[in-house]
């Protein structure tokens, strides 16, 4: 009985939490003269229990996002309704395999190395798999990506690859202690995201994913058209 009270409050939690990012994505969005449907929203499901994630889906939410394989491929198959996964965490090239039927789209692509074999393992399943170029913007050593300078070069080798499809650009700005700062990065990211679609081998690009549960109204002001959020939904992880 215990279990059921405390799993009816997390609906409960989840439900308004939902109801107050939407209000939140909405008042953001109008402020950057968009409508708010433009913005896509994604659940960040990690470590976050089948049980509520299924909740979350109710609601109407369509996308979700996890960061490791062998949690998707746990997860996914407990999950019900009609809904995208994205991974947006590491991929290591030998998982490839493992979830390139599994997925809509991967968003961190950080090196042509994995781009190369997302390709051949996108051959193999005959499908073209829809990727984002994970760009660290901050040249973080602790984060993964790719570094800005040389980012328009190796994104053209890439959009060169068969059975790929380059859809757009993912980011993880440095930790800010003001909204000016983290607008500043948001910034950076947007423009390099305008300059790539310049290219004509990647001027179809249409996803620009920045933005988590701190700071995805900011990025939305940026110019953010996917936003990740996980804690502001769902709660504090539970490891």
């Amino acid at each position: 009985m215990t279990e059921n009270l405390s799993a009816e409050a997390v609906f409960r939690d989840i439900e308004e939490n939902y109801r107050q990012i939407l209000q939140n994505m909405e008042a953001a969005s109008a402020q950057a003269g968009i409508k708010r449907e433009t913005v896509r929203f994604m659940a960040v499901t990690k470590t976050v229990p089948p049980l509520f994630v299924n909740h979350a889906l109710q609601l109407g939410i369509d996308l979700i996002g996890e960061n490791k394989v062998q949690e998707l491929l746990e997860k996914k198959p407990l999950l019900n309704g009609n809904f995208q996964s994205h991974l947006i965490g590491h991929l290591q090239t030998n998982k490839v395999k493992k979830i390139i039927r599994e997925v809509s789209m991967i968003q961190s692509v950080d090196s042509l190395h994995l781009a190369r074999e997302i390709s051949k393992q996108a051959q193999t399943a005959e499908l073209t798999m829809p990727i984002l170029l994970e760009l660290n913007i901050g040249e973080e050593e602790s984060k993964s990506g790719f570094m800005p300078d040389g980012f328009d070069e190796i994104a053209l080798q890439i959009a060169q690859l068969p059975n790929l499809s380059v859809d757009g650009v993912m980011a993880v700005p440095p930790i800010c202690e003001t909204e000016k700062e983290i607008r500043q990065w948001f910034s950076l990211v947007r423009k390099r995201y305008e300059d790539l679609k310049k290219h004509p081998a990647l001027q179809n690009m249409h996803t620009l994913s920045m933005g988590m549960s701190s700071d995805y109204t900011e990025a939305i002001l940026e110019g953010a058209n996917l936003v990740r959020v996980g804690s502001a939904l769902f709660g504090h992880r539970r490891y």
